[in-house]
């Protein structure tokens, strides 16, 4: 029996907004997010009614916190990767990732937020390389989030980044692989072997030439 609904209200700027209500185990009414539209609203209280069955409750109060506050607290000091990865993450999550999403709360970011990201990193001369890069950070935050059962939807699922350009292989003329080949044949002072060592005169210095004089 299906008793999750999609709640309509008003905003302070006028606009309508809908609160994904569901039964949680506990059979108590429980939110599972506000959208801009319906259709969200209705997945998200769908989605969340389907954990309820599989016998999953998400815990509404940890997906209430801020993106920065699971961060910093959560998933960066349990994240165990190589120093060096580790670095680059810091970089990452604090020069592009924390300053977009860092204030919103973890279940409120959607698939939305993310292509938006994306097309304002893109706006900003952010290279393809980097975006991707950066959206690889952000999903694999949100893969340890869903797993902990803080959020209920991967926002970076289906979203997809410019493409990386690949480096054009260098194609030499057959002229030029003339010269490379002739150049790889020529003796370096290094390579060259020593002359022979010249023979001693007949005699010279030998047991017969004191005998000969």
């Amino acid at each position: 029996m299906t008793l999750g609904y999609a709640f309509k209200r008003i905003d302070r700027h006028g606009k309508p907004r809908y609160t994904a209500c569901y039964e949680d185990l506990k059979g108590k009414i429980t939110s599972a997010g506000t959208f801009s539209s319906k259709k969200e609203a209705d997945r998200a209280w769908q989605r969340a009614e389907a954990e309820v069955g599989k016998g999953r409750d998400l815990n509404l109060k940890r997906g209430r916190q801020t993106f920065k506050k699971y961060v910093e607290e959560t998933w960066l000091p349990n994240h165990e990767v190589e120093p060096t990865t580790m670095q680059s993450y810091h970089y990452s999550i604090y020069k592009h990732v924390m300053p977009e999403f860092g204030a919103m709360r973890m279940m409120d970011i959607l698939p939305e937020h993310v292509r938006a990201w994306i097309r304002q990193m893109k706006r900003n001369g952010v290279s393809a390389a980097t975006i991707r890069y950066n959206k690889v950070v952000l999903s694999a935050i949100f893969t340890t989030a869903l797993n902990d059962q803080v959020t209920y939807i991967h926002p970076c699922k289906g979203v997809r980044t410019p493409t990386v350009p690949e480096k054009p292989l260098e194609i030499i003329s057959p002229e030029q692989f003339d010269d490379l080949y002739h150049a790889s044949r020529t003796p370096t002072p290094n390579s060259w072997s020593r002359p022979p060592s010249r023979p001693a005169c007949a005699g010279a210095n030998s047991p017969n030439s004191a005998a000969a004089t």
